[in-house]
């Protein structure tokens, strides 16, 4: 076992001849921005506020006084680097364009190694790899001939072949509170208050632009040619899924998001099929950011209103339970697309204009707008849907319907939390 590490609050950034390398955010090139380090090993090189993997922090530290893990671990990244290249682009060199994730996580070992071999602890936040993914929906999408197996995107048996990449948030906090249109201090002072006091640096070292925040992050899954996503070649499909535990995972009966991915997923198989890209955006926003037990809350307020379950107050039961409505902050979600060079997409499947706005007013064309079939909403889901066409989510009721849906009708696919 190592050393233990150290802590020092302080309210004042270090002094002397060691300071820790200085991130200039939205640089030209990965050496004039600087690394990224959320490294307990050594306080004097740390330059952001919280720690690598933020989410995994409590268990990493469970870890160490359990006696599990040395806490001066360095990772060894041998044979770590990305499965396919991405970037740089012209995006991750505007401030204004990535405020929430670090464009160069996958890159470390690569423009940061003289930096590694001088014993600096600077870990990725992005992994790259590639893999296969198997749905029970592809194999009846197969027998129903919706789509048709190629042996490169979509395989005899059912799998899909996908790149997919997995992104930690990390927060430049001056462009985090310019994208929300409020002041720094008031970010850094509420993030600082409203986590019980968990960060002092947020209002002890304003010299830290950067904080690495205990949340979850994002999975993209790439489907077909990985470089039409940004060299214009061929058509991009995408939807951007905010996870749904209850319906992506165990099919619950009481939204459609599984159905709504699935769809989503089935859509970007054809598209790459084509000679175009397919992309799912996957973020960690369960329950739109509340929380799955306010989710479970709200689900008995609306069954027990003496009233019934009614459009009406359905968004009005949720303000009672969690005080807002919805809190997914979509004004940071295409911060990921500008990682992946993205500046149209052609197909997108989301009904919610939250989202669209979002990619619009960050210079992201949109072409076809495409709703949920449905023929994957099934009667229960009613309310739920009248809620949200009556709060302003998108529809078409020219959408094609496509017959050989119907049968998700008997699957319990319920509403959905796009």
């Amino acid at each position: 076992m190592g050393e233990s590490t150290h802590i020092v609050l302080t309210s004042h950034p270090p002094q002397g001849a060691v300071k820790p390398p200085e991130i200039c955010w939205g640089a030209a090139s990965a050496a004039e921005r600087g690394p990224v380090i959320g490294s307990l090993n050594n306080p004097h090189q740390r330059n952001v506020v919280g720690v690598h993997s933020g989410a995994y922090g409590l268990y990493r530290a469970l870890a160490i006084a359990a006696g599990k893990l040395d806490p001066i671990h360095k990772p060894d990244l041998t044979n770590t680097a990305p499965t396919v290249g991405i970037g740089p682009f012209e995006q991750w060199s505007d401030p204004g364009k990535i405020v929430s994730l670090d464009p160069y996580g996958h890159l470390v070992a690569e423009v940061f190694q003289s930096q590694l071999e001088d014993g600096l602890d600077i870990r990725p936040t992005i992994a790259v790899t590639r893999a296969r993914i198997s749905l029970p929906e592809m194999r009846e999408a197969i027998a129903a001939g919706r789509v048709v197996p190629d042996g490169q995107v979509l395989l005899d048996s059912a799998e899909a072949n996908v790149t997919k990449a997995a992104i930690e948030p990390v927060w430049y906090l001056p462009g985090i509170a310019a994208r929300l249109g409020i002041a720094e201090g008031a970010l850094r002072r509420a993030l600082f208050e409203y986590t019980g006091a968990m960060f002092p640096e947020l209002v002890t070292r304003s010299d830290l632009k950067v904080f690495l925040p205990p949340i979850g992050g994002i999975t993209l899954y790439i489907f077909g040619r990985i470089e039409a996503l940004w060299d214009g070649s061929g058509e991009v499909a995408c939807r951007v899924h905010d996870e749904c535990n209850g319906s992506d995972v165990f099919g619950s009966d009481i939204c459609t998001c599984r159905p709504y991915l699935v769809h989503g997923i089935e859509e970007c198989i054809k598209t790459a099929q084509r000679g175009g890209a397919g992309l799912i955006v996957y973020n960690r926003k369960e329950g739109r950011a509340l929380g799955e037990v306010t989710k479970f809350l709200v689900y008995n307020a609306r069954k027990r209103n003496p009233q019934g379950d009614t459009a009406e107050a359905y968004f009005e039961r949720t303000e009672c339970v969690a005080g807002v409505q919805d809190m997914r902050f979509q004004d940071m979600m295409p911060d990921v697309f500008h990682w992946l060079g993205i500046k149209k997409i052609d197909r997108w499947f989301s009904m919610s204009d939250m989202k669209y706005d979002a990619m619009v007013a960050q210079g992201i064309s949109i072409g076809e707008r495409v709703p949920i079939p449905d023929a994957l909403i099934p009667a229960d889901a009613k309310v739920e849907m009248d809620a949200k066409k009556a709060a302003g989510y998108f529809t078409d009721e020219t959408v094609a319907q496509p017959e050989d849906l119907t049968s998700a009708q008997g699957r319990g696919l319920d509403q959905y939390e796009d």
